[in-house]
C-alpha cells in the first residue's frame, strides 16, 4: 500500500494528511496505464457485449444461425453464393455459408457465445478445483500432499487435447441422448467444459500449492496458530486473500487456452457439431471451400484470432499489474 502525503492547514500548523491506495487500486491504475491492456480490454469487452445481445443482433438482420437463405446460393454452382466475398450485401453483412445458405454473421455472433461460454465455464471450474487441491497440498503437506502433488504430476503430464478427443465423444455416446437420436447440445458442451477443466486444474493446483508454501510459514500465519485460530479461518481468511494475484492471473491466461481447445475440438468433430454455431467447426467447413470462397474461411479466423490475441494481452496485463517484477520486456 502507498501513501500521499497532502499538506493541511491546522491553525498555524501545517500536517499532512495520508491517502491510501489498495492493492486493488494500484493494480487497475497501472492498467489504466498499459496501452495494450486498455486496447485488448476494450476488444475483449466488446466481444462479450456481442455474445450478449447476439439474439437481437440477428433479430435485427432477420436471420438466425440455422436460417437459410436458398436465394442467396447461385444455383449455376448449386453451393456458392452469389455475388462476391461470399454474399456479402446490406441482407447477409458477412455473406452465407456455401451450400446450406446460412447467414454467415448471425453463425458467428452465436458461435462466439459458444466459445465464451466454454472458454470461461471451464477456466472457473478448473481454477476452483485447483485453488482447493492447491490450498489442500500447500497447507496440509506430508501425505495429502505427496497423493495431490503425485495426482498433477500425473495430470500434467496426459498430452490433453489428444486425451480430451478420445473421451469427449465415449461420454457424450454413454449420456442421455436426445428424442432424435443424437447427443443434446447443452450436454455436449457441459462435457467439453468438464473435460477441459479435468486436464487443466493441475497448473493452477500446482501455483497455488508452491504459493502456499511460503506463506504459510509467514509471521500472520503463526500469530493466527497462536490466537487458537482454526484450520478454516487461516486457510480462507489469512492465506486466500494473499493468493488473489495469482489466482486471477491463472483464470486470465486460462481462458483463451481453453477457447483455443474448444475451437480445436469443434474443427475436429468432437466439439459442438453443425449445425449448431461454433467458430471452430466453422473453420472445419470453411476448409473445404477455401478456393471458391476463401471470405468462408478468412472472417471467422480473423475474428478468432483477434478474440485470443486480446484475452492473452489482457491476461498479460493483469500480471503485470498484479505483479509489477514480471512486467514485459
Amino acid at each position: 500500500m502507498t501513501t500521499q502525503l497532502q499538506p493541511v492547514e491546522l491553525g498555524s500548523v501545517i500536517a499532512p494528511t495520508v491517502t491510501g491506495r489498495s492493492p486493488a487500486r494500484m493494480a487497475w491504475k497501472r492498467i489504466t496505464r498499459d496501452k495494450i491492456t486498455m486496447v485488448a480490454l476494450v476488444v475483449t469487452v466488446l466481444f462479450l457485449v456481442v455474445a450478449l445481445v447476439a439474439p437481437a443482433l440477428t433479430a435485427l438482420t432477420g436471420w438466425g444461425p440455422i436460417t437459410p437463405d436458398g436465394r442467396a446460393i447461385d444455383p449455376d454452382t448449386g453451393n456458392f453464393p452469389r455475388g462476391a466475398l461470399g454474399g456479402i450485401s446490406l441482407t447477409h453483412l458477412l455473406g452465407v455459408e456455401p451450400g446450406t445458405g446460412y447467414d454467415l454473421f448471425a453463425r458467428i455472433v452465436y458461435g462466439l457465445r459458444t466459445s465464451l461460454i466454454v472458454g470461461f465455464a471451464s477456466a472457473v471450474l478448473s481454477t476452483v478445483a485447483g485453488v482447493v487441491a492447491g490450498l489442500a497440498a500447500g497447507y496440509f503437506g506430508g501425505w495429502v500432499d505427496s497423493v495431490l502433488s503425485r495426482i498433477m504430476d500425473v495430470m500434467l503430464a496426459f498430452p490433453q487435447l489428444l486425451f480430451i478427443i478420445a473421451l469427449t465423444p465415449v461420454i457424450q455416446n454413454a449420456l442421455q441422448t436426445n428424442s432424435h437420436g443424437g447427443t443434446d447440445e447443452n450436454l455436449r458442451l457441459l462435457v467439453l467444459v468438464v473435460n477441459i477443466a479435468i486436464f487443466a486444474w493441475a497448473y493452477t493446483a500446482r501455483l497455488v500449492r508452491g504459493q502456499v508454501l511460503s506463506l504459510r510459514e509467514r509471521e500472520f500465519v503463526d500469530a493466527a496458530r497462536l490466537m487458537s485460530a482454526g484450520r478454516r479461518h487461516i486457510l480462507f481468511r489469512q492465506l486466500l486473500p494473499n493468493l488473489w494475484a495469482p489466482i486471477l492471473i491463472s483464470f486470465a491466461l486460462a481462458v483463451p487456452q481453453n477457447i483455443t481447445t474448444e475451437a480445436a475440438l469443434s474443427y475436429l468433430g468432437v466439439g459442438v457439431i453443425p449445425p449448431n454455431p461454433d467458430w471452430g467447426a466453422l473453420l472445419s467447413d470453411a476448409s473445404q471451400f477455401f478456393l471458391q470462397d476463401p471470405a468462408y474461411l478468412f472472417i471467422p479466423g480473423v475474428l478468432l484470432l483477434v478474440l485470443v490475441l486480446a484475452l492473452n494481452l489482457l491476461g498479460d496485463g493483469v500480471r503485470d499489474a498484479l505483479d509489477p517484477r514480471a512486467r514485459r520486456g
